[in-house]
């Protein structure tokens, strides 16, 4: 594992280094050093199925090649049995991944997107979701203003309760509009029936009032925390929230059952390594075995990555597309097992 995110960081980085250049006024190598290290726990992630493939199909290469696996049939150890304590690893780094490491590199990943924000894509509008609606931070010339609601209406992207709280300076507080209605037009917020509220000054009615956003409807939805930015614990809370403002919660419930399915996963990469793995040396071709039982792992990277890919557009149910993979890969390992110790 470590081997393959060394290499996954480094082509990364310089992928940063070149995004990053795009604009002069960054201590470019700095920045794309610490982007790639910020994400270098997610990339670690992404490639533990592989990882695992291919380091059980090395152990269990070396078994075969000095003849412990033969000693340890004729001793009368079943392949099951013999595979019950690679298993039992393979599922406790899921668990470990899921309940420790996960939390780990969502804050690092977290951190990663607000760097990316600021000084590749040059945005300055973030927004998220809390217990009790949504909120929206704007940088303005002079200072920014933080915008909260407790619904919004996706289809008119019209915000329900809305309370808008405008800073000068950064964290000074100048004033404050209320308003039970803002629509989101180009390039700014539509506040209708607005109070104007500021210290040491009678509260106003506005007929209308506008404040310059750089949202559209079209990047809105993508604005708020991608799943991987949070953590496994929070994930259940914040798809309730995200579905109680109105927006879908597919990609969120996805990325949940799919961290789920991983010691799962794990578990039949490891019954899929040991048929490429424990075939007898003296039948020869065991190079083109291995060759096969990685590209079996690339195949199976991909089919994963297209099974999910149609549940995130809800081509198929959210479920079938989080467990299948694991699922298919477990049952085609104890098959080719079974033929293997039986056939």
């Amino acid at each position: 594992m470590f081997g393959l995110v060394a290499v996954i960081t480094i082509v990364d980085t310089l992928e940063l280094f070149r995004r990053v250049s795009t604009r002069a006024e960054n201590p470019v190598l700095q920045y794309a050093i610490t982007m790639a290290l910020l994400k270098l726990p997610t990339m670690a992630e992404k490639v533990i199925p592989f990882a695992a493939l291919l380091g059980a199909m090395h152990a269990f290469w070396r078994l075969n090649r000095n003849h412990e696996y033969v000693v340890a049939r004729a001793a009368g150890v079943s392949i099951w049995q013999f595979l019950v304590p690679p298993i039992g690893i393979a599922i406790f780094i899921g668990l470990f991944n899921i309940a420790i490491f996960n939390p780990f590199s969502s804050a690092m990943l977290l951190k990663y997107e607000i760097m990316e924000a600021k000084y590749i894509r040059g945005q300055s509008s973030l927004s998220a979701l809390a217990n009790r609606g949504i909120w929206f931070r704007q940088a303005t010339n002079d200072g920014n203003y933080i915008l909260h609601a407790r619904n919004i209406s996706q289809r008119k992207m019209r915000l329900d309760h809305v309370t808008v709280f405008l800073m000068k300076g950064g964290d000074r507080f100048v004033g404050r509009i209320d308003s039970h209605t803002a629509t989101l037009e180009e390039g700014f917020w539509r506040i209708d029936n607005a109070v104007v509220s500021a210290p040491g000054h009678a509260p106003k009615q506005y007929k209308q009032r506008r404040i310059k956003t750089d949202l559209t409807r079209d990047n809105i939805n993508d604005s708020f925390a991608p799943p991987e930015t949070i953590s496994f614990w929070a994930l259940p809370g914040f798809i309730k929230v995200l579905e109680n403002t109105g927006f879908s919660g597919v990609r969120h419930r996805l990325h949940l059952h799919t961290h789920m399915a991983l010691p799962l996963m794990l578990a039949a990469v490891v019954i899929l390594a040991a048929t490429f793995s424990f075939r007898p040396i003296r039948k020869g071709g065991t190079v083109i075995i291995m060759v096969s039982g990685i590209g079996a792992g690339f195949l199976l990277y991909f089919l994963s990555d297209v099974v999910y890919a149609l549940g995130l557009s809800s081509k198929i149910p959210i479920l079938m597309s989080a467990w299948s993979p694991a699922i298919v890969t477990l049952f085609l390992g104890i098959a080719a097992l079974l033929h293997l110790e039986d056939g």
